[in-house]
């Protein structure tokens, strides 16, 4: 079963590819992704890897987590579930 990760601290300039393949040094790598502001299309310097197994997410995590990765420190950690959020106000106003 897949594993995400959580990875933060990435420099703004990282492609997914280059994520990708950094982390098929820990084992082998489902997909990596790069979040990205909406409006700006920029990075906001922090991704998700998915590894094939556990055991591989686990080396990954003990391996990159406070390494350096392109002169930035890397965060990596399990990642959590997506949850609900509230419903945002919208315009500052009421109706």
């Amino acid at each position: 079963m897949a594993t995400k990760l959580y990875v933060g601290g990435l420099p703004y300039s990282t492609t997914s590819d280059e994520l990708k393949n950094h982390f098929a040094q820990a084992g082998s790598v489902a997909t990596a992704t790069i979040i990205t502001d909406r409006m700006s299309g920029r990075s906001k310097g922090f991704g998700f890897v998915e590894m094939d197994s556990d055991d591989d997410a686990q080396k990954a995590i003990s391996q990159f987590n406070g390494s350096d990765f392109g002169g930035r420190k890397l965060t990596v950690s399990v990642a959590r579930p997506l949850t609900e959020r509230p419903p945002r106000g919208g315009g500052g106003y009421d109706r």
